[in-house]
C-alpha cells in the first residue's frame, strides 16, 4: 500500500543516471506504481520472498551500483548522487547505507470533525467524535529528524542491536569528521548499497538461507569476513516505516516464526563454521573488532573462538 509513494518519492529526489526496478512480490500495488520511463515493474503472481525477489530486480539492473529498499521509504535530495560520490572515495569493496531515519508515512484523520491520531494500526473509531465511517489515512511522508541511526551490531545470540556506544569511540568521531563515512558492525536490512559486481561476488541475497530475515546480519558479515568494509554515508540518508503496525500491515506471503528462526541458523551457521565462500575472517574477528559489543561478555567470545 506504500509502495506508489515510495517509487515517487524517488523519483522527486533522484539526481544520477538512476532506474527503480518494483518487484510485486505477489500483489499488485495499490494505489498502482505511477508510470514513468525511468520506472520498471516485475509481477510475481505466486510470491517468491525477500531475497528471490531482490535477485529478480537485480538481475535487471544496468548500473553500476544497484540499492535494495524496503517499500516503505522516503529519501533525501540527490541521495543517488551523494551515494555515488561516496564511493568515488572508498572503492568498490564496500557495502554502504545512508542514515536511517524513521517514517512518519501518515496520519489517521477524522472527516467528521478533523480529529488526527499518528500512524498505527486503523483506529476502532474517531477518538474526539466517537464515529467510525470518515476516518481516512492522511499521507505524510516525512522524514523525522530523530533519531539519526548509524551505528548497529548482533548480539550473542544473533539478535539485531543499536549500538548507540559505538558512536562515542574515538574512531568513529574521527572518521565522521574527517570523512563523513563510519564504520557499522552490523547492518538493519532496510536499505543497503553496493556495486553490481559485488552483490552477485558476495550473493548478498543468498536463497538458500531462508527468504526473509536477517539480511542485515548477512550483509555486514559478508562484508567485513571477505575483507571488505561497511559503511555508514552521513552525508545522506532515508527514512524507513517499520513493521510495528499491529494487524494492519503484514507480509504478501506467509512468514512464520519457525521459518524466520530457520533463516537466522542458516546464517549464523554459514559466518561461524566457515562455510561462506569468501571468507577471510572469523566472526570473532570482527566482534574484536568493534569490542566491547553490546551483547557480548567475554565468555560469548571465547565460547565464539
Amino acid at each position: 500500500m506504500f509502495l506508489a509513494k515510495t517509487i515517487e518519492n524517488i523519483l522527486e529526489n533522484i539526481e544520477a543516471d538512476t532506474e527503480i526496478i518494483a518487484l510485486l512480490d505477489g500483489q499488485w500495488a495499490l494505489p498502482a506504481v505511477p508510470q514513468h520511463e525511468r520506472v520498471n515493474i516485475i509481477y510475481v503472481p505466486e510470491s517468491v520472498g525477500q531475497r528471490a525477489g531482490t535477485n529478480m530486480a537485480c538481475k535487471l539492473a544496468r548500473g553500476k551500483f544497484v540499492m535494495k529498499v524496503d517499500a516503505h521509504c522516503a529519501f533525501d535530495k540527490g541521495f543517488d548522487r551523494k551515494m555515488i560520490e561516496a564511493f568515488e572515495k572508498t572503492g568498490n569493496n564496500v557495502i554502504m547505507v545512508p542514515i536511517m531515519r524513521n517514517l512518519h508515512a501518515f496520519d489517521w484523520k477524522c472527516h467528521h470533525c478533523g480529529w488526527k491520531k499518528y500512524q498505527g494500526p486503523t483506529p476502532e473509531k474517531c477518538g474526539a467524535c466517537g464515529k467510525s465511517d470518515k476516518l481516512r489515512k492522511k499521507m505524510m511522508w516525512v522524514g523525522k529528524h530523530n533519531p539519526q541511526s548509524t551505528s548497529y551490531c548482533f548480539d550473542s545470540v544473533p539478535h539485531f542491536q543499536y549500538f548507540e556506544d559505538w558512536k562515542h569511540r574515538p574512531q568513529y568521531i574521527k572518521d565522521k569528521e574527517e570523512t563523513g563515512l563510519t564504520e557499522t558492525m552490523s547492518l538493519q536490512g532496510s536499505c543497503f548499497m553496493a556495486t553490481r559486481e559485488l552483490y552477485w561476488d558476495l550473493r548478498l541475497s543468498d536463497e538458500e538461507l531462508g527468504n526473509w530475515g536477517n539480511q542485515g546480519i548477512e550483509l555486514a558479515c559478508k562484508g567485513w569476513l571477505s575483507g571488505g568494509r561497511v559503511l555508514v554515508n552521513h552525508n545522506t540518508w532515508y527514512a524507513h516505516m517499520f513493521r510495528t503496525q499491529g494487524g494492519d500491515f503484514g507480509f504478501p506471503y506467509h512468514n512464520g516464526g519457525r521459518t524466520v528462526d530457520t533463516t537466522k541458523k542458516n546464517v549464523w551457521e554459514l559466518f561461524t563454521q566457515n562455510k561462506f565462500h569468501k571468507q577471510v575472517h572469523p566472526v570473532s574477528w570482527l566482534v574484536e573488532k568493534f569490542w566491547p559489543v553490546k551483547g557480548w561478555n567475554q565468555e560469548d567470545l571465547d565460547k565464539l573462538k
